[in-house]
């Protein structure tokens, strides 16, 4: 019979070859997970340091998204090295719950955290195409005093500086778009196509159709695509006033009420909206011509706020001095606050208004005495000196 101390020390035998086994195993593994890491960086490490390799990438955060949704994106251009690396410095960021839509300019290879800065400082977003309400599509040259940039200009300037290299939509491409391809596939609406029709090929027969808003603007689209976005938007926006029935309530077409509240966003002061709607509608009741200088202004290259009578002589299709009714399209981006004020206009029997102050009050007449009596006030207090 074998001795208990044999058999004990076989078996303490048998447990160290199988410690030692298992130890060969554990650094065989060991070593073949780092000789994989080696030949990729990332593997090593989640996350990159510093701000970037100065190769410069465009990133857009769509309106409604949340910063944390961009990391998988962030990662597969190479902008930050991990996904998860990017949702820590998210989540430790404070200022990452308020980021705003648009186009940011980040770097190659940042820190996850260098990249969440980067997102939330306005310095580095593209700037927004800011359309302002009475704003026209085409420049404007303000006699003694500077040009005032329109819609295509500025659509222009904004996508330029949003691409990489300095490239984006320029205005020619801009005014070939508006006059030749068709306004139902930019995306304006049904009750306006035939207007927009009538005029032709003049790059101005869009005006009206894109509201005034901020609006991102894709650096790598197309002109077309820009503007038909830009009213395709728009389109909607006007048509949840109820613009359709609204209008024919007045006796309208929905187009010659744009048109009018053009009128309202280049005559009226705020706060004044409606009173003016009233008047443009007692007028045309009457009916007596409007006579707004604006719609002189809108054909001229250069324009200012008295018109001179030579101007106001001068047969346009805007000119409502030489013309009855309203003009043939609008002449400036309205707002919604005046197609608004149209569509409910204030009650009263006024036919006249004027500014009479540098400060911009206005007064509203019925009869023609009264109003002469404050266009002398006008006169007074300078609002309509010429320029010329």
């Amino acid at each position: 019979m074998e001795p208990k101390y044999v058999k004990r020390r076989q078996r303490g035998l048998a447990v160290l070859i199988a410690s030692f086994v298992l130890l060969i195993g554990a650094v065989v593994w060991i070593a073949v997970q780092l000789s994989g890491n080696a030949n990729n960086p990332q593997a090593q490490v989640n996350d990159y340091e510093g701000t970037g390799n100065g190769v410069q990438q465009l990133v857009e955060i769509p309106e409604g998204a949340a910063l944390a949704q961009l990391g998988p994106e962030l990662e597969e251009r190479d902008i930050v090295a991990s996904d998860s690396a990017f949702q820590t410095a998210a989540a430790n960021n404070p200022a990452a719950g308020n980021i705003q839509p648009g186009f940011y300019r980040l770097e190659e290879q940042m820190s996850a955290s260098a990249a969440v800065d980067a997102l939330t400082n306005p310095d580095n977003q593209v700037d927004l195409l800011d359309v302002h309400g009475g704003a026209t599509l085409m420049d404007v040259v303000v006699v003694g005093g500077e040009t005032r940039q329109g819609i295509y200009s500025q659509i222009a300037a904004v996508s330029s500086q949003g691409s990489a290299d300095g490239s984006g939509v320029t205005v020619q491409e801009l005014h070939e778009v508006a006059a030749n391809v068709d306004p139902g596939e930019l995306g304006a609406p049904e009750w306006a196509l035939d207007r927009v029709r009538e005029r032709g090929n003049d790059p101005r027969r869009l005006e009206g159709l894109i509201a005034p808003g901020q609006y991102v603007v894709d650096p790598s689209k197309s002109a077309q695509e820009v503007l038909t976005d830009l009213v395709s938007r728009s389109t909607k926006l006007y048509n949840e006033t109820n613009i359709e029935e609204r209008a024919g309530a007045l006796n309208l077409s929905a187009y010659d009420l744009l048109t009018a509240a053009s009128l309202i966003e280049r005559e009226a002061p705020a706060g004044e909206f409606d009173k003016v709607a009233r008047v443009i509608l007692n007028r045309l009741e009457e009916p007596m011509r409007l006579e707004f200088d604006s719609t002189v202004n809108y054909g001229l290259d250069d324009v200012e706020v008295a018109t001179t009578d030579e101007d106001r002589a001068e047969v346009t299709p805007w000119n409502t001095y030489a013309m009855d009714g309203l003009p043939q399209t609008p002449i400036a981006s309205p707002s919604v606050e005046a197609i608004e004020a149209m569509e409910n206009p204030a009650e009263g029997n006024w036919l006249f208004f004027v500014t009479v102050d540098e400060d911009g009050t206005t007064v509203f007449n019925d009869t023609f005495e009264e109003h002469l009596a404050d266009v002398q006030r006008s006169a007074d207090s300078g609002v309509l000196d010429s320029n010329r």
